[in-house]
């Protein structure tokens, strides 16, 4: 990770929060909103496309979200498949890699059969990685990372010696998101200025932008001020220039 933030950024992650109210204002049902929400979505694709960004994240549906109206998450499952089947095939043609992360255990079955024949067909696209946070919290992605590190070394104990020795970096490859570069820009909508137990481990050292805009309004010159926005900060990682 390079010391000083210039140009582009790599990966750009994205709370979209506002979807409810943005329905709210205009007397229309939530999820109105979230289908909107999906408009802002593929202008945020075509954005990063087109400003050279390798790498976006949209968190979509956290653990938490399942604690909503049972037709509130029905409608959101449904939305989301739909969605994945009429935008894959234009995704695919556009280079991008499609990607779902999260507790996919508690994904229905004809959901994870979407997301996987999706995965499968864009695998090899290298334009741009798409990735949907699904079911998802920090919390629960550290946990079993936790998990799987001491499955590993149980396994095996000489692991232990050489995770110590890799250092926290060790730890990035149980995570969800190994692989993957930490998001060096974490832009919320809405207004709202907290994380909500989102990539907690992986946004460390992001930079973050929290606008009042709600995300339904959230399209292509937005993303490109929030580019702009980055491009004047500097990041140091803890050291003094």
């Amino acid at each position: 990770m390079s010391e000083v933030m210039t140009g582009v950024p790599v990966h750009v992650s994205m709370i979209m929060d506002g979807n409810g109210r943005w329905a709210k204002e205009r007397g229309k049902d939530r999820v109105y909103g979230h289908f909107e929400g999906v408009e802002s979505v593929r202008a945020c694709v075509e954005a990063a496309i087109e400003n050279g960004v390798r790498y976006l994240s949209l968190f979509a549906f956290s653990e938490e979200n399942w604690n909503r109206p049972d037709a509130e998450v029905t409608a959101l499952m449904g939305l989301m498949v739909k969605a994945m089947a009429e935008e894959m095939e234009k995704l695919h043609r556009n280079g991008v890699r499609f990607m779902v992360l999260g507790n996919r255990a508690r994904l229905s079955d004809e959901i994870n059969s979407t997301v996987d024949s999706c995965m499968e067909l864009t695998k090899d696209n290298d334009r741009l990685t798409m990735i949907i946070f699904l079911s998802y919290s920090g919390k629960w992605d550290i946990m079993q990372a936790a998990l799987k590190m001491a499955e590993a070394i149980s396994e095996d104990p000489g692991k232990k010696i050489e995770i110590e020795n890799r250092g926290v970096a060790a730890f990035d490859e149980f995570l969800v998101t190994a692989g993957i570069p930490d998001p060096d820009l974490i832009i919320r909508t809405s207004g709202e200025q907290r994380i909500s137990n989102y990539l907690l481990w992986q946004g460390a050292y992001s930079e973050f932008l929290f606008t009042d805009i709600l995300w339904p309004d959230f399209r292509k010159k937005e993303f490109c001020d929030a580019l702009a926005e980055y491009g004047k900060r500097d990041r140091r990682y803890g050291k003094v220039k």
